[in-house]
């Protein structure tokens, strides 16, 4: 990987005057041309709008003006934030229909502001209810390793965008898993931030109690510069900690020195394939893990994110399920339906184990800075394979990607997932799993971990 192959790499050039933003945008818009057609991460590239943003950067560069830490760096999001002047598709049928978006959301003025250019809106699962990045409106996200493969979803088409070099930096979304399996079937790094960290305004919901926005990018610290572009508080997000930013850009630096890390035991030490233990065991190694912890009740953690899921989605999408059942993708209509049938007493049960499992999970972190745990039970599966083997049983594939994920992101923690190469072949990837708002804390494990 060159320099000019990382967001942070790019930046630099361009400050330096060795790089222009219109070289590097159109380094990309050639790049998405020649590989989306077999890959199809993208759904709507914003040529037009690139170019004229790449060259205001370059004016403003040769007026003298400084350069912002993303300058001419080229970026593209998942298709449920708003872009400007397009309709906010959220990998729906029935979304492309309504107004294009009048402005854009929050996370995406905010990369622009430190430099950044879009250069398009990627495919995704239909309504973020998904963990393959098959799209049964505008066909399956493939995986740059093998085509024949999923990139893993609901940010499918973030991941294989990335992997495939298209652009050095993606948006995603996480609710339940969907930037950390994306990043671990593609080989990308992935940041989930604290639930309530980075604004939301300007995307189209999933579950509002858990959903998450964030960066995914080729590298450690492009993911980092990147987290630092977009804190901030928002007026428009009701949702958002009233928070002040935090930096983490140099924190990378500090390596692992004095930090506790440990390895999740228990429920995140079975249930996947040996490989996928094989790499938290190796990125344990290199940053001097040598503790394991317990996560309690994990799998009833799950279990309550599943309720919780399908209820607060199909109360968000009931009216047009009952106008326009026929234009839903035929499983998230199923799941979606199913959810209105949960019982009330179910969900109030799950919000109320929700409260003693965040409770039980902080307060490993008064013995542990940093737990390392597996981030997909699996590598990417082929398209359209509909069950996977789990411990010798068979099981449906779908809702088993996120076995690891989802009982983290049910309580909001910062996660990095890192790649981790084992044995060849298709990528895996480790969880960072830190306390709420030290996402400084995972970047530094993470960064140790990539070198």
């Amino acid at each position: 990987m060159t320099t000019t192959d990382t967001a942070t790499g790019i930046a630099a050039a361009v400050a330096a005057g060795r790089l222009t933003a219109t070289a590097a945008v159109e380094a990309a818009l050639a790049r998405i041309a020649t590989r989306d057609p077999d890959l199809n991460a993208f759904t709507d590239v914003t040529a037009a709008r690139a170019r004229a943003r790449a060259a205001a950067i370059d004016a403003d560069r040769a007026a003298g003006k400084a350069a912002g830490p993303l300058a001419g760096v080229p970026f593209a999001v998942k298709n449920l934030f708003d872009v400007e002047g397009l309709p906010t598709r959220a990998g729906s049928k029935i979304n492309r229909e309504r107004p294009p978006a009048s402005r854009d959301g929050a996370l995406v003025r905010r990369l622009e502001a430190a430099g950044a250019v879009l250069v398009g809106a990627l495919n995704m699962g239909e309504y973020a209810y998904d963990f393959t990045g098959e799209n049964a409106h505008d066909g399956p996200s493939r995986n740059p390793h093998d085509p024949e493969r999923m990139t893993g979803g609901s940010s499918g088409g973030s991941g294989g965008a990335l992997a495939a070099g298209m652009v050095p930096l993606t948006l995603g979304s996480d609710t339940n898993g969907s930037i950390r399996v994306p990043s671990a079937f593609c080989g990308t790094f992935g940041l989930k931030p604290t639930f309530g960290r980075l604004s939301r305004a300007g995307s189209f919901p999933f579950v509002a109690s858990f959903d998450h926005l964030g960066p995914l990018a080729r590298s450690v610290a492009d993911l980092a510069v990147a987290y630092d572009a977009m804190q901030g508080e928002d007026p428009d997000d009701p949702w958002q900690a009233p928070r002040p930013p935090e930096p983490v850009g140099d924190a990378i630096a500090k390596g692992t020195t004095g930090l506790r890390i440990a390895v999740a035991g228990g429920y995140f030490a079975r249930g996947g394939e040996p490989d996928c233990f094989a790499a938290v065991a190796r990125a344990a190694e290199a940053v001097g893990a040598s503790r394991t912890v317990e996560i309690p009740e994990a799998a009833r953690a799950r279990a309550a994110a599943f309720i919780t899921s399908a209820s607060e989605a199909a109360g968000l999408h009931l009216d047009r399920l009952r106008e326009r059942p026929g234009d839903y993708d035929p499983a998230v209509r199923d799941r979606l339906i199913a959810g209105t049938t949960i019982p009330a007493a179910w969900v109030h049960r799950a919000h109320r184990f929700r409260r003693w499992y965040r409770e039980r999970v902080l307060a490993l972190f008064d013995e542990v800075d940093v737990i390392l745990a597996p981030c997909t039970p699996c590598r990417a599966l082929r398209i359209g394979q509909a069950t996977m083997q789990l411990d010798g049983v068979t099981v449906p594939a779908r809702p088993n990607i996120g076995v690891f994920t989802q009982p983290i992101s049910f309580i909001g923690l910062p996660v990095v997932a890192v790649p981790v190469r084992i044995g060849g072949g298709l990528p895996l990837a480790v969880q960072v799993i830190a306390a709420p708002w030290r996402e400084d804390l995972a970047l530094r494990v993470a960064g140790a971990i990539e070198a």
